[in-house]
Parts: C-alpha cells; sequence; structure tokens
C-alpha cells in the first residue's frame, strides 16, 4: 500500500511517498519544496506526484492552520486546502488534513530515541497528560491528553494567545511590540521573526548585512552571531527568545497538566539547541506562582528530527485504511 504525506506551512511543503509492509512504515521518497514557489497545495502535490507516478491509496497532510470539517486556510500562505478537492483531482481515496502540530503528536510515539535529546529527565508520570509545542515560522502547540491507555491528541491555535510579560524588560517589550503590531499574540515573539524584533527592541542602531533586504530572513544570521558569540545584541536577543519560550512552554505544561512531560519540537530549537542546554529555558520554565515544585518534575525533551511532522501524517495516513 502506497500512501501520501505532507508537513506544508508557510516557508516549506515536505511530501513523502511511504510504503505500508507489514504494518511498517517504508519512506520511498522525499522531497521539500519551497511552499512560496506555487500558487496552491494542488499544483505542489501535482509536481510531486508527477515525479513518481505511484498509485496512492490514502493521504495525510500536517498543515499550519486550524482544519475545520477537513479543510484548512493555511496560516502563513494563501493557500485553502480542501481534502474532498484533494480526493477528487488525485484520486485518492482517503484524505486526511491535520494540523501540523498534531502530526507532529502522532510522531512522538513512532520516532526512535535518537530523535530526542533530554533537556531534563524529570520524573515521567506514565498517568500523565503531555504537552508539545514548536516554534518555527509560528509557534504552535499541541496537548496529548491521557485517556486511560492512550493519549487524545487535540491540536490548538495557543501561538495567537496574547504574549504575557513576566518582568520589567518584557512590558517595555510588550509595549515596543504593540506600537509595531497593535495585537501581541506569543508566537510575534515565538518565531523565526521574533529574533528580529527582539534585536532591533534592544539595540535598533545595530545591524548586520541581512538586515538590509527585508526580504530576508535575519533569524539565521541572529542566531549564527549568538552561537558564535560575535554581537552582543544578538546573543542578547536570542537568550531573551529562549526565556520567553521557557515561559511559554511552562505555561502550556501547566494548561494541560503535562506531569508525561513537555516536548519541544520545530527547526529552531534544533539549530539553537545549545542555548536551550544552558539552563534559562528550565528556569523560566520553572518559575509560575505557587506551581515551581509541580513544574520542576516535568520531563523536557527536545525533538530533534525535523520530519516528525511528515512521519506523524504517514502514521495517520497508514491507519486510515488499515
Amino acid at each position: 500500500m502506497m500512501i501520501l504525506a505532507g508537513d506544508i506551512g508557510g516557508t516549506k511543503c515536505n511530501l513523502g511517498v511511504f510504503e505500508v509492509r507489514e504494518g511498517a512504515l517504508l519512506p520511498l521518497r522525499r522531497e521539500r519544496l519551497s511552499s512560496q514557489s506555487f500558487p496552491s497545495a494542488e499544483e505542489a502535490f501535482r509536481t510531486f506526484l508527477q515525479a513518481g507516478r505511484e498509485k496512492i491509496t490514502a493521504a495525510a497532510l500536517a498543515i499550519a492552520g486550524p482544519v475545520l470539517r477537513n479543510r484548512v486556510q493555511v496560516t502563513n500562505l494563501p493557500w485553502l486546502v480542501d481534502a474532498v478537492a484533494l480526493s477528487k483531482a488525485f484520486g485518492i481515496p482517503h484524505v486526511r488534513l491535520l494540523n501540523d502540530l498534531e502530526g507532529t503528536a502522532y510522531a512522538l510515539g513512532i520516532l526512535p530515541a535518537s530523535d530526542f535529546v533530554t533537556l531534563r529527565e524529570g520524573v515521567d508520570d506514565p498517568e500523565g497528560n503531555q504537552a508539545l509545542l514548536a516554534a518555527g515560522t509560528g509557534l504552535g502547540e499541541a496537548l496529548l491528553i491521557r485517556d486511560g491507555n492512550r493519549l487524545v491528541i487535540s491540536a490548538t491555535e495557543g501561538g495567537h494567545c496574547d504574549f504575557a510579560p513576566r518582568n520589567d524588560r518584557e512590558i517595555d517589550l510588550l509595549c515596543f511590540l504593540k506600537e509595531r503590531l497593535g495585537i501581541v499574540a506569543i508566537e510575534a515573539i515565538l518565531s523565526g521573526r521574533g529574533f528580529r524584533e527582539l534585536h532591533t527592541f534592544l539595540n535598533a542602531g545595530v545591524s548586520h548585512p541581512g538586515f538590509d533586504d527585508p526580504q530576508i530572513d535575519a533569524a539565521p544570521e541572529i542566531t549564527h552571531n549568538a552561537l558564535a558569540g560575535t554581537c552582543p545584541v544578538c546573543v542578547e536577543a536570542v537568550r531573551l527568545w529562549v526565556e520567553v519560550y521557557g515561559s511559554e512552554a511552562g505555561n502550556l505544561a501547566l494548561k494541560a497538566m503535562a506531569r508525561g512531560g513537555v516536548f519541544i519540537a520545530g527547526g529552531i530549537a534544533v539549530k539553537i539547541l545549545p542555548l536551550l542546554q544552558d539552563g534559562r529555558f528550565i528556569e523560566a520554565f520553572n518559575r509560575k506562582e505557587k506551581m515551581e515544585a509541580l513544574l520542576s518534575r516535568i520531563p523536557l525533551r527536545v525533538v530533534t528530527n525535523e520530519e516528525a511532522p511528515l512521519w506523524g501524517a504517514a502514521y495517520v495516513a497508514s491507519h486510515e485504511v488499515l
């Protein structure tokens, strides 16, 4: 049985064909396309599928946006993805759309241990809920709620909740961003574009070559400089980003009562992993009113496989027809 899996966001469109053999997922071919290069999801899929001409039985697509009745308006891309339309266009009997964090959540149970880095071992409660968040082009969040022996996955749009400052500097940051953006969602900071906002907030007089073109993503340059220690403003911008990320992860842990662990996914975490490991993330995670003892016991792990949403989508597609 051949299945199509996808991970679709504002920047990239990862697509893969998998064969289901004796219950195992075997990747046959995968390709990363630029989402911005295609006017619609249909055109991206057509380009990918024509290269292989496999007979697809089922498809599942993990998409950055709210899934409503198997349709998604992609959050950071002018694509409307409709499962029924895709099924008709490509002759695929079963098409399922997922939120991208929902896809990642399904992957947590099938990825090998080597695809995780532990920030804190904690005390794993096998009967506890779990939580997942991932910063990339935007910020995604998902809940994994314990129901007996299984975890029920619930996607959210938590990245669009309000930024909650914790101290005077973050209050100043909120005021700064409010003047620029109006509404300050937490993903205005916890996303790739957030690094440039923090850098400007800390010192608007310091610039770098990549800042000259507004079409260029400044995040790689800022994070590279921070890891290398070559720019004090970049170092402080990334440190502040990490603290806000840790605080938001702690907020999500409390809302989910995630005694079974919190997972941090997304491409940014992998790229700045040493800065997530220096203690700032965990300190901000724990620092909550009356809840520090509870939070300090929660396991924290980084998902290092950036194809996790693709694997989760493949898992879901395989179960559509099993």
